[in-house]
């Protein structure tokens, strides 16, 4: 049977009619209603000629392509039997089981091989799609895995490459090349994704923006080590791919054991990179519904809080008249969530020492957290911790009295001072899930940080992601009102596999506006701002040294989950209340900057930026207008709005932040000293209006409201 599942302008074609693997005969733009005779002529007439020097058969890509198939790329699948050598894979199609209207389940056999294997296949209504192979062995002796991956073709318009790499505190920067021919290839071996993951792997008609060109793109969602790739074959077969990098020897099934690879998630558009955020970002949103849904007494979702983290306020001094009169200003200026990072349990007095050791500190507190918590919500705001469990410190009781739960050999070389705890150590597992329940039971913490600052480097990385995903599964099961935030030395770990388990991520180590504008622009392309961390910091960067204007820094951090992450005992008044100020438009602004469609311009100069929110409706917007640097020419391009109802007119007003961004001079182009102008969407996104001369390191930003129709 020839399968069509159609959704949000995006069709897949799917040819199962066997007798071998199912072929995907189209995955890009909707094909429209498409009756049983036109897809068969459709999956008929989409057979490719054979090409010279090639196999006897025509050539066409499968789910899971192999040697057996002519396909001399990389395989979908490799492993070998144990004692029989590396069998000719040969899978055979068994059934095609629709499990929804937009899901079905395949089933093969390889009956000389000893296995059979499942592919899973979902075309969400928000047109994103996921696939995943599960294998079981069916042999009589153990199958040694080497790869089982997800591959799916596109077309040969889809010329350039996009995807991303970074260090600590410069997360996700854009890299983009010709797809020629030969395999482009990521592998991520930290055990974690890391600050140089490729995140999404893009491929799209040349040129392609925010706003412009088709593309199709692959994500992993999976937090331990993987791989992705776009490969063009000299036959004309051109594939982006995904799985998990297994090490050798890694993962061996026993008999009838079986192995579930992770979600490849996969989106198409027709509109550029914002279209795939057009169809990520509902979807990622509607895990959010179902789990609150699920959760005891039907647990409404709560707004994102704006949250105060210590961590640069105090780092490790820990004090606690200090942090009483930190939570007192913090409420001052309208925060609602008080986070205590790094340094409250037994003998932590600074990185080098004491991870393990889940225990408040009776030297800091004598009585425990309990009067620093008593006194953070007696002044309105509730309370965060800051913990990091996967991690130990070879300086701590728990290392001394259980060095059999640490991973690596004695004398391996310690990050950041510390080594990894083997959660897949029973035994381990269920000491860090009773100190993590215990916490959570003495005290009333509503939200955990949780942290990873370092990559694996020994162990099973297969095993400790899979082990994290029960211990993280287990504590919300616990606790399910308790909300988690996923940190790795900042974004080192930012995946769909992390984010179906956490409400928010750090999003990057760094507050510095300038770095975190780029940051946040991309890691926003797949994660919907209301996931992403950021931070209101003070005036020096702690990551850079930079120094920001305030303007800058709020601007920055009011597009994402925001919060701050400043000694506010040593601001000023003034400053205080721009942070008030802003605090409480962040507040007004949260249902719409947390449920729109998030919308990019494609600017003709990189030094400036236009980025924006627009609600669903379209009734309503937030933009910022962002000068990195300075401009290539004195007059700057007008600012051109997308994402509007051409048809509908708008009211455009610069919105204060309580904090005004710096010119090169003061006379502001016309329609802003009039304090606004009203016009219809088509002119807005079309000619646009002039932009104000920014100064370097500068932002504006604008409120864009729907002007109601003249009866």
């Amino acid at each position: 049977m020839v399968h069509h599942l159609r959704a949000a302008g995006t069709s897949l074609v799917l040819d199962a009619r066997g007798p071998g693997v199912p072929v995907v005969v189209h995955w890009g733009g909707d094909l429209g209603t498409l009756c049983a005779v036109d897809l068969v002529l459709l999956a008929d007439s989409a057979v490719p000629a054979i090409p010279p020097s090639s196999v006897d058969i025509p050539l066409r890509l499968s789910l899971l392509p192999t040697h057996s198939e002519g396909w001399s790329g990389r395989p979908g699948i490799t492993g070998f039997r144990v004692g029989n050598g590396t069998p000719p894979l040969d899978f055979r199609l068994t059934q095609v089981r629709p499990v929804g209207p937009l899901s079905v389940a395949i089933l093969l056999t390889d009956a000389s091989a000893g296995l059979s294997l499942r592919t899973d296949l979902e075309l969400s209504v928000q047109g994103v799609l996921r696939l995943r192979h599960t294998l079981t062995n069916t042999g009589g002796s153990s199958f040694e895995l080497g790869s089982l991956d997800v591959t799916l073709p596109v077309p040969d318009r889809a010329a350039e490459l996009l995807d991303f790499t970074g260090l600590w505190s410069h997360e996700r920067r854009p890299q983009r090349s010709i797809l020629g021919q030969g395999v482009w290839s990521r592998e991520s071996r930290h055990g974690r994704p890391g600050h140089d993951d490729a995140f999404l792997t893009v491929a799209g008609t040349p040129g392609f923006g925010f706003r412009a060109g088709e593309v199709w793109a692959t994500h992993l969602a999976w937090s331990g080590d993987k791989r992705t790739w776009a490969e063009r074959s000299p036959l004309g077969a051109a594939t982006l791919g995904s799985g998990e990098l297994l090490a050798p020897g890694e993962l061996s099934l026993a008999p009838e054991e079986s192995y579930s690879s992770p979600w490849t998630v996969a989106v198409y558009s027709a509109d550029g990179l914002d279209g795939l955020s057009a169809r990520l970002h509902p979807w990622i949103r509607s895990w959010s519904t179902l789990r609150a849904a699920e959760a005891p007494g039907g647990r409404a979702l709560r707004p994102r809080s704006v949250v105060l983290n210590t961590w640069e306020a105090v780092y490790f001094d820990h004090d606690l008249p200090a942090l009483t009169r930190l939570a007192d200003v913090a409420a001052r200026v309208g925060v609602e969530r008080f986070v205590l990072d790094d340094g409250w349990f037994t003998g932590r007095s600074d990185d080098r020492r004491a991870l393990g050791d889940w225990f408040v500190d009776a030297a800091t507190w004598p009585d425990g957290l309990h009067p620093l918590i008593s006194h953070v919500r007696g002044a309105g705001l509730d309370f965060g911790l800051w913990v990091e469990p996967e991690m130990v410190s070879p300086d701590s009781d728990l290392a001394r009295q259980h060095p059999d739960w640490v991973l690596g050999p004695e004398g391996s070389p310690t990050w950041r001072f510390q080594r990894v705890l083997d959660l897949d150590n029973p035994d381990a597992f269920a000491w860090l899930l009773a100190r993590l329940g215990d916490l959570l039971t003495e005290y009333p913490i509503s939200y955990l940080k949780w942290d990873h600052n370092r990559d694996l480097l020994a162990g099973s990385a297969h095993r400790q992601t899979t082990a994290l995903y029960r211990l993280i599964d287990a504590v919300r099961a616990a606790h399910p009102a308790v909300e988690i935030e996923s940190c790795a030395s900042g974004g080192a770990r930012i995946d769909l596999g992390i984010l179906e388990r956490v409400d928010r991520v750090w999003t990057s180590d760094t507050n510095d506006p300038l770095e975190r504008q780029l940051i946040q622009r991309y890691t926003g392309v797949l994660v919907p701002p209301e996931y992403l961390g950021g931070h209101l910091g003070a005036a020096t960067a702690h990551t850079t040294g930079r120094t920001a204007a305030l303007a800058f820094r709020l601007a920055t951090a009011l597009f994402g989950s925001a919060g701050i992450e400043w000694d506010l005992t040593h601001a000023s008044e003034v400053e205080l209340d721009s942070i008030a100020e802003w605090a409480a438009r962040y507040k007004a602004l949260r249902p719409l900057l947390h449920s729109g469609t998030v919308v990019r311009a494609d600017p003709s100069d990189p030094a400036l930026e236009l980025h924006g929110v627009v609600s669903a409706d379209r009734a309503s917007a937030v933009f910022a207008y962002v000068a990195l640097a300075a401009p290539r020419a004195a007059l700057p391009a007008p600012l051109r709005f997308p994402g509007l109802d051409p048809e509908r007119s708008y009211r455009v007003a610069p919105l204060e932040l309580g904090a005004t961004p710096r010119t090169v001079q003061d006379a502001p182009p016309g329609w802003l000293g009039a304090g606004g102008i009203t016009l219809p969407g088509s002119v807005l996104e079309t000619v646009g209006l002039p932009a104000p001369l920014l100064s370097p390191e500068q932002a504006a930003l604008y409120s864009i409201d729907m002007v109601p129709a003249l009866p």
